[in-house]
């Protein structure tokens, strides 16, 4: 190779060299896009509301404060009436009141009463088995309520039930008494008379 084909290679390499320096690299391939996952929602807004423990609201407090204001007043309302219902009905200067109570073991199972006064039937009680029960437990039956004129009458009772050894028994009662002015109490009692193994029937007057 001459020196003149010698310089024109050395120029043309100084070119292609520059051209290479100066050249801008090429653009890569963009990267392929990655999903980015999204946050997870503040655990706080995603857990569900915890159910209220707490006490009710006051508004339901005095609610059922009031009605159970309301029921009591109206249980002493009822009974206010009944006193009042009885005081009319029955004046105290006209009233006879009768009541039936046990003291009985073996001797006797009560099943009704006969109440007759100057010789009118005032009242006829059929008695449930716990009925029975409640008197031989020491419970005081109210079996009569009515009116009487001042002055002398009689009272008789009949009591009907098992006698000793389930027989059927039936036993009656007799007092005379003065109705004088205010009410008058009589008790029909009935009681074991255990020497002769048999029931006892008596009328005391609450004097």
């Amino acid at each position: 190779m001459n020196f003149k084909s010698r310089i024109v290679s050395i120029l043309l390499s100084g070119t292609l060299l520059a051209g290479a320096a100066g050249a801008e690299p090429p653009a890569a391939a963009p990267a392929a896009a990655v999903p980015v996952a999204a946050a997870p929602p503040d655990a706080a807004a995603a857990a569900p509301a915890a159910p209220a423990t707490d006490a009710p609201p006051a508004d339901f407090k005095t609610l059922d404060q009031e009605v159970q204001g309301l029921k009591k007043d109206v249980i002493d309302l009822n009974k206010d009436l009944f006193v009042l219902e009885e005081e009319l009905l029955f004046p105290a200067n006209t009233q006879v009141a009768v009541y039936v109570s046990m003291d009985v073991g073996s001797f006797f199972a009560l099943d009704s009463v006969t109440v007759k006064i100057d010789n009118k039937e005032v009242k006829n009680y059929l008695y449930t088995a716990r009925e029975a029960d409640a008197l031989l437990k020491g419970g005081v039956q109210q079996i009569y309520l009515g009116n009487l004129k001042v002055g002398k009458h009689e009272l008789v009772a009949f009591f009907t039930g098992k006698g000793p050894v389930e027989r059927n028994y039936r036993r009656g009662a007799t007092i005379n008494f003065d109705k004088g002015v205010g009410a008058k109490y009589l008790e029909l009692k009935i009681s074991d008379k255990v020497p002769k193994h048999q029931p006892e029937f008596t009328i005391k007057d609450w004097e």
